[in-house]
């Protein structure tokens, strides 16, 4: 059971890393402030370094990578397009990521909630990408 759990655990932790690289990559050329850019750029390393530690750990599993839900990606596209349209400024690209890492937050502590029996290590790897985005939100909180 502890490894299925872990397994799970590992594939949202992907998915979530993967959604919040294409996130970020929807909105960074659209910021004006340098330092927000950077931040963003920031942020997106991180994401993509844990996303290669996650991979690692997956394939030591003998198990695939995971996708981000095909809906909630276009869902997501949409509401950035959208918004962007009606206000083209850093404070709704704070506003959108804001709202992505809160959605990031509570989706991992579900997930570190219902996978229980997972090991440690992942565990700790949600644990770590839930700091991430937390703090990614904090910072943005200059730019809304």
């Amino acid at each position: 059971m502890e490894s299925l759990d872990t397994v799970k655990l590992l594939k949202e932790c992907d998915a979530g890393s993967k959604m919040a690289v294409s996130s970020i990559d929807e909105v960074l050329e659209k910021v004006c402030n340098c330092e927000m850019k950077a931040l963003l750029q920031e942020s997106k390393e991180h994401h993509e370094k844990l996303g290669n530690e996650i991979h690692t750990l997956l394939n030591n599993y003998g198990s695939e990578e995971k996708d981000p839900n095909p809906m909630a990606k276009s869902m997501s596209w949409m509401k950035t397009n959208m918004k962007m349209s009606m206000d083209n400024s850093d404070a709704t690209v704070a506003d959108l990521i804001t709202d992505g890492c809160n959605m990031g937050v509570k989706s991992l502590n579900r997930y570190l909630n219902q996978y229980k029996m997972a090991d440690k290590e992942s565990k700790k790897i949600c644990g770590e990408l839930v700091s991430i985005e937390e703090q990614l939100c904090k910072d943005l909180r200059a730019y809304l």
